[in-house]
């Protein structure tokens, strides 16, 4: 089954890149620092872009270094970008994908959230709904079914070297001269595994990289892949030897873990430590969600559930002693909460 898209609003490529670093207060006693990745493209629906905003571009960037794509063609005269997602990297590749004149078409699973689904459509994308119930292997086998059959190209966020490598050169070298080189941690989600293993090179030997996977199968925190089984292998994208530690965290922590974010900071304003390539007072007020179509109150800072666990397991390495008062650690606000509205933050 397909859904076809709307026409898309355009959105503004000069805003990917250089995000804006915030300081988090979690009562822990490392410094916490985040980078708030609904930046890039940070006029698009449903609350700004994602940290998925980097790789598509970059992606699209390697596919026309390569002349696979064409942006001066036109979409007649190209192949059909054609990626599985959960969200995030189909909503990205559908907005810079149609900025640059391609056909985008986004295979993703039926029960993919409400919110995320309606962010690609609306971002201009075509979806090809799979059953719920469909392994990721089977949906791989699905797209390359496709790709056989059809003018298509696949950018592979698994197994593309943009992916990292977009994070190497940008989002890494953005936090060391965010912090002044004085970035001690980085942790953050596996979903491809581009952010934690660019990131890592990045920072190379002067700080300890932790990522945390889902901790079962049947996970609820969109984006990341449950990986402990050999039924679940790992992508080219996933350097876990960059990695000092691997943990595990529960959808339930991580859930409780964004909520929990947006009641600390109900009354309290979020502390700008650099605002990247934005206006601070534009950065002040995009901070937080002011959207009607979001299921909670106006003015909240929400975020979604891979933020949320993002949240837990930094202060559960400081409650630990894995991190402490001597510690800067950075994490990622992968998206905002706009997106959830209708499963993270449905009923508040």
């Amino acid at each position: 089954m397909s859904e076809d898209a709307p026409a898309a609003a355009p959105v503004d490529e000069s805003t990917l890149f250089e995000t804006p670093l915030v300081e988090l207060d979690l009562g822990v006693a490392p410094t916490v620092l985040a980078k708030a990745e609904w930046f890039n493209l940070a006029d698009a629906a449903f609350g700004g872009g994602s940290v998925k905003s980097r790789i598509a571009a970059a992606m699209l960037d390697r596919a026309e270094d390569r002349g696979v794509l064409d942006r001066d063609a036109g979409p007649d005269a190209n192949p059909t970008v054609l990626e599985p997602s959960s969200g995030n990297t189909g909503a990205a590749l559908a907005r810079v994908g149609g900025v640059r004149g391609y056909d985008v078409e986004i295979v993703t699973k039926a029960d993919a959230g409400a919110g995320k689904r309606r962010a690609i459509r609306e971002a201009g994308a075509e979806i090809r709904s799979v059953p719920a119930d469909t392994t990721y292997d089977a949906i791989i086998d699905r797209v390359e079914e496709l790709v056989a059959s059809g003018d298509y190209h696949w950018p592979n966020q698994y197994d593309n070297p943009a992916n990292p490598a977009v994070h190497e050169r940008t989002t890494g070298a953005e936090i060391r001269r965010q912090t002044d080189g004085a970035v001690t941690a980085f942790v953050t989600g596996v979903g491809t595994g581009g952010t934690v293993s660019g990131v890592a090179r990045a920072l190379d030997d002067d700080a300890t990289v932790v990522g945390y996977e889902p901790a079962a199968d049947t996970t609820d925190i969109e984006g990341l892949r449950y990986l402990r089984t050999g039924d679940h292998p790992y992508r080219a994208a996933y350097e876990t030897e960059r990695l000092d530690n691997v943990r595990y965290l529960r959808t339930d922590e991580a859930h409780k873990a964004a909520r929990w974010l947006r009641e600390r900071y109900a009354d309290r304003d979020v502390t700008i430590r650099d605002p990247g390539r934005h206006d601070p007072e534009a950065v002040r007020e995009h901070l937080r969600v002011d959207s009607d179509t979001a299921a909670h109150e106006r003015g909240a800072f929400a975020v979604g559930p891979s933020s949320g666990g993002n949240v837990a397991l930094v202060r559960e390495l400081a409650a630990e002693g894995v991190l402490d008062g001597d510690d800067t650690v950075v994490t990622m606000l992968c998206d905002r909460g706009d997106r959830y509205a209708h499963g993270l933050w449905s009923g508040l």
